[in-house]
């Protein structure tokens, strides 16, 4: 059973940063697709940012391109989102996702991810 941890989220004033990680425990991360997305209240859950197996390839999301950076550790088990420039619109649960696959053919659709995260919350004052 995979179980995918996230920390690293908390108060920042808009414009400050934060860096999220996801650590995974019961399977190591090689060959899997990884992908953070978030939610806030009220609204839908939204993809965020994946990256490939090999970290070769990356995705964002029009609204966080140019602010977040996506990452993984395999040897670490770990995936890191580093959330920079941030704005109050950014405020939101957010969650990592795993799903082994080497590729999704579309990495911004959340039931394409079978393991999910409890989610780390991330406010960020005006």
């Amino acid at each position: 059973q995979v179980q995918l941890l996230e920390s690293g989220g908390g108060l920042v004033q808009a414009g400050g940063s934060l860096r999220l990680s996801c650590a995974a425990s019961g399977r190591t991360f090689t060959q899997s697709t990884l992908g953070w997305f978030r939610q806030a209240p009220g609204k839908e859950r939204e993809f965020v940012a994946a990256i490939s197996w090999s970290g070769g390839n990356t995705y964002y999301a029009d609204s966080v391109k140019g602010r977040f950076t996506i990452s993984r550790d395999n040897a670490k088990n770990t995936v890191y989102l580093q959330m920079n420039s941030l704005k109050p619109e950014d405020m939101a649960l957010y969650y990592c996702a795993a799903q082994y696959a080497l590729a999704l053919r579309r990495p911004d659709l959340a039931n394409g991810y079978v393991y999910w995260g409890q989610g780390t919350q991330v406010t960020v004052s005006s």
